[in-house]
């Protein structure tokens, strides 16, 4: 796929670690020029690499989305170099995520990072695509379609992120915008250790990993202009399935512990 973005412009929200430090390695090797952003930017830098940045293929910023006055700054410095890629990676969870220990508090966590700062960034992003053409992706998670051990603010977020990306297609395909809503299942993250119980090591060697996800993205922005995927589910092969990612840490199957989960054998 190198080279695939050559000439493209892509924004990766939650580009420090995890699904979008992943999206962010794969949209680089496909040529494309990359701005992440996270509220570490030296982070983000890390992960974007020195040799990139020198050589003015990517650029870092930090910035705490959950800010809208840091959102406008960002997509200020944005002006001169706008983008045709946004995937909006930037997530979080609570651990005391059932609906008897949810506080206002702790939804509002959960709701202005997982849902407003993407309307925010949106608002303010996608004019520029208008006619001329883009992508649009959004990181949302298979807690959207089903309840499970996320939780419901989480699920509640996600379910809207995906409601939101259909209504924008709605409005926007016309001119040229591909908006493509991604739904992961158990993903071996930073996030997944914020569970009240984490899976164990023996589970996440088979759980999807961050560069899974980033295949995915890397298949819908590099279409042609005339396809369009709206949705995907990607869930690991050996735990999940369509409608069975409710429990939060799945039962291995039996046989294996000597097999690699990186080819068929």
């Amino acid at each position: 796929m190198q080279d695939t973005l050559h000439g493209r412009t892509a924004l990766v929200t939650g580009a420090s670690s995890g699904i979008g430090a992943g999206i962010v390695r794969s949209l680089l090797a496909a040529g494309a020029r990359v701005h992440g952003v996270a509220r570490r930017g030296d982070l983000v830098a890390e992960i974007l690499g020195a040799e990139a940045i020198e050589a003015g293929r990517a650029v870092a910023h930090g910035a705490d989305l959950a800010d809208p006055v840091q959102v406008d700054a960002l997509c200020d410095e944005l002006e001169t170099d706008r983008p045709d890629i946004i995937v909006c990676a930037a997530g979080t969870n609570i651990t005391d995520r059932q609906f008897g220990q949810l506080t206002q508090e702790s939804w509002e966590t959960v709701r202005t990072l997982n849902l407003d700062s993407i309307v925010h960034l949106l608002r303010r992003t996608i004019p520029s695509m208008r006619g001329r053409g883009g992508d649009v992706v959004l990181i949302a998670s298979v807690s959207a379609q089903w309840p499970d051990h996320a939780g419901p603010a989480y699920a509640a977020s996600k379910a809207a992120l995906v409601a939101l990306g259909r209504g924008i297609s709605r409005d926007e395909h016309a001119a040229g915008v591909r908006v493509t809503s991604v739904l992961p299942g158990l993903v071996d993250t930073p996030l997944v250790d914020r569970r009240p119980s984490p899976p164990p090591p023996e589970l996440r060697r088979w759980c999807l990993k961050p560069e899974d996800v980033a295949a995915a993205v890397l298949t819908a922005v590099s279409l042609p202009p005339r396809a369009h995927i709206p949705e995907m589910t990607i869930v690991a092969t050996r735990l999940q399935s369509m409608g069975g990612t409710q429990t939060g840490s799945p039962n291995l199957p039996a046989g294996l512990d000597n097999r690699s989960p990186e080819r068929f054998d």
